[in-house]
């Protein structure tokens, strides 16, 4: 846990500090309401200990500003003039739990695991919210192919540090889902687990995102947003097509990386965070960085650990299990109880190139499942685009629509190049624009 303590008393302050840090609580000790609000301010805390009389303040006027800051702290006034009224006033402030002075080691030891059960209970019924609004399935992590079962070993390992890894690999490889695992994996699972997806956002909006800002800080900012950093206090942040992020987010995330200090968009109050980073690309970084556009000094910090994963055409024989998978998932999801594939249909899974990867398989899987009324797949379910390619050719001038042409020339571009980059040059169109053509067409 990371606990505040507040009390004008220096021995109470250390003693307190050193009961908390034998047992491996993160502690901040201050005297006066100022001190604490600024703390407040700069760091995520899970408890507070606080006592009623600060000098000439009043320890229950503090509550209401620490609790409109972090509606989750649990907080613990503590006092020498104990009574029944202010032990009742504190519990209307919003008060955890009350400590009268002075109380043995024992008593602070019984109200410290007590309420650290509490904020741990509350975190793990976020991350089971969480899990459960998310939308995509879970990609099974047993592989025939061995380089596979490389990064599925690699990334075992390194999930227990807190070193950044990079994860590459062409779209939808499966690096959200990794990152992911690496995170479930980690001493860091019961805290919060955040993506961010970099092409998606302007310059302005990713800045906010990722570090917040504060009330007018530009024209929609019409209320504070803490960003994504403060969000994932002891967790971990995944930063998707991190090769997108501009030159000038670039500095500010290597000071991150570097101190852990950050400040949010329209204010110059330093602030501190203890997240752990992972980011992907599917981009050459190393020619980005020769061309200007990737700081060299982030790349070098960002690349601490490197995990490649194949592509899916390069372990074909892991489809059908990944796909069995995908189905149990959307069966449920759909209230359906479809029993497999055709074999015909299971013969095309297996032969197809698959340019978009696990993410165009997971898309495929979807459809079929809502608009399956037997108990099978068959390849009838399956997308025209995908049949015709193991067929005769779609040719210019076919009687076809010309989204089909649109869409099947953009899967042979991304499955014939190596980046993004490459492919919107190759289509004449920006990084963007592709960006949202993938995602119309589920590639």
């Amino acid at each position: 846990m990371n606990v505040l303590v507040v009390d004008d008393e220096s021995n109470i302050r250390k003693t307190m500090t050193m009961f908390f840090e034998f047992r491996r609580h993160k502690v901040t000790a201050v005297s006066n309401v100022r001190d604490a609000l600024t703390e407040a301010a700069l760091q995520n805390f899970d408890l507070a200990f606080v006592d009623l009389r600060l000098g000439l303040d009043n320890g229950l006027d503090l509550l209401t500003s620490l609790l409109a800051a972090s509606p989750w702290l649990k907080i613990v006034v503590m006092t020498a003039f104990a009574s029944v009224d202010t032990a009742v006033e504190a519990m209307k402030r919003g008060a955890a739990d009350y400590l009268p002075k002075p109380f043995l080691p024992e008593q602070l030891k019984l109200v410290l695991e007590r309420l650290a059960a509490i904020r741990i209970l509350e975190q793990r019924i976020t991350l089971l919210q969480d899990d459960l609004s998310r939308k995509e399935p879970d990609v099974t992590l047993s592989s025939n192919y061995p380089a596979m079962q490389k990064v599925i070993e690699l990334a075992r390992q390194v999930s227990t540090s807190d070193v950044v890894v990079m994860l590459r690999g062409a779209s939808g490889t499966g690096k959200t889902m990794l990152a992911r695992l690496i995170h479930r994996w980690s001493n860091r699972s019961g805290k919060p687990f955040s993506v961010i997806s970099c092409p998606s956002l302007s310059q302005e909006l990713l800045e906010s995102e990722l570090f917040g800002h504060v009330k007018g800080a530009f024209t929609s900012a019409f209320r504070d947003n803490p960003g994504r950093v403060a969000g994932c206090e002891g967790g971990t942040l995944f930063l998707d097509e991190i090769g997108d992020l501009p030159l000038s987010i670039q500095s500010k995330l290597l000071r991150f990386l570097q101190d852990r200090e950050y400040e949010r968009v329209g204010d110059q109050r330093t602030r501190k965070a203890d997240v752990r980073i992972i980011a992907a690309t599917n981009v050459d970084l190393d020619s980005a960085v020769s061309s200007g556009r990737f700081r060299e000094d982030l790349y070098y910090r960002l690349n601490v650990i490197q995990i490649t994963l194949p592509s899916l055409a390069e372990r074909s024989d892991d489809v059908e299990a990944i796909a069995g998978n995908m189905l149990a998932f959307f069966n449920a999801q759909n209230h359906k109880a479809i029993a497999g594939f055709t074999p015909e249909a299971l013969r095309i899974f297996r032969d197809y190139g698959w340019p978009g990867n696990i993410r165009e398989l997971r898309n495929v899987i979807e459809r079929a499942v809502i608009l399956c009324s037997s108990s099978s797949i068959g390849v009838e379910l399956l997308p025209e685009t995908m049949v015709s390619v193991l067929q005769p050719q779609t040719r210019i001038g076919d009687r076809v629509k010309l989204e089909t042409i649109e869409e099947l020339h953009i899967r042979r571009v991304l499955a014939s190049t190596s980046s993004m980059h490459e492919a919107a040059e190759v289509l004449g169109i920006d990084k963007a624009t592709l960006w949202r053509k993938r995602k119309q067409y589920g590639l």
